[in-house]
């Protein structure tokens, strides 16, 4: 259900149907989120399926910029966000090698990974652990300073940072450019459990 979810950032559509959120990009809209939360430490799962020319993510612990905010901390344009734009940890859904890994969605624009010196956890297995066209199953956990993602049972990431000791959950539909899609991305089985 999309019970106590709210859209926010673009225009993208969401609905459930048969137990699956359906995310589908509207020509020219910039990046949409589903958001709930704010939420602490947790365990997330879930299975996703992505068209091939879209890619997606979930944020996790992310904040919504509100009107007169000062630009997020470590902010690569060091510029204020709109209002309603949802920064932060997102832990990314594409074909292209870099399912898992955690974006600093809006603020840094890079990746954890290498913020935290954790490349290393980015193994070839990693890399192809997400199966274009397909299924695929994500279980992400945050405790405290630690993050960790598997896909489909494989660790594709795994670092420690302090700056988001709390915040949202989005479900991303990621942008797209005028005449193209619609694409759309799916959810099901999402599994939620707040931890302590």
């Amino acid at each position: 259900s999309l019970q106590g979810g709210q859209i926010i950032s673009g225009q993208a559509t969401y609905k459930v149907e048969n137990g699956v959120l359906i995310g589908t990009t509207v020509d020219g809209s910039s990046n949409t989120f589903l958001a709930i939360g704010p939420f602490k430490d947790f365990e997330l799962e879930f299975e996703v399926n992505v068209d091939d020319e879209l890619n997606s993510g979930v944020q996790v612990r992310s904040h919504i910029a509100k009107e007169g905010d000062p630009a997020p901390e470590g902010s690569k344009g060091g510029k204020p966000l709109p209002a309603g734009r949802l920064y932060g940890p997102q832990c990314e859904i594409a074909i292209n090698g870099t399912a898992g890994n955690f974006y600093d969605e809006a603020r840094r624009g890079t990746w954890w990974s290498l913020l935290t010196e954790t490349e290393a956890v980015r193994t070839e297995e990693a890399k192809a652990a997400f199966k274009k066209g397909e299924w695929n199953h994500y279980r992400i956990v945050v405790k405290g300073d630690h993050y960790q993602s598997f896909v489909n049972g494989v660790k594709t990431a795994d670092f420690k940072q302090p700056g988001d000791p709390e915040g949202h959950i989005g479900f991303q539909v990621h942008g797209i450019k005028k005449g193209t899609g619609p694409y759309s991305v799916r959810w099901r089985s999402v599994k939620f459990r707040e931890t302590k």
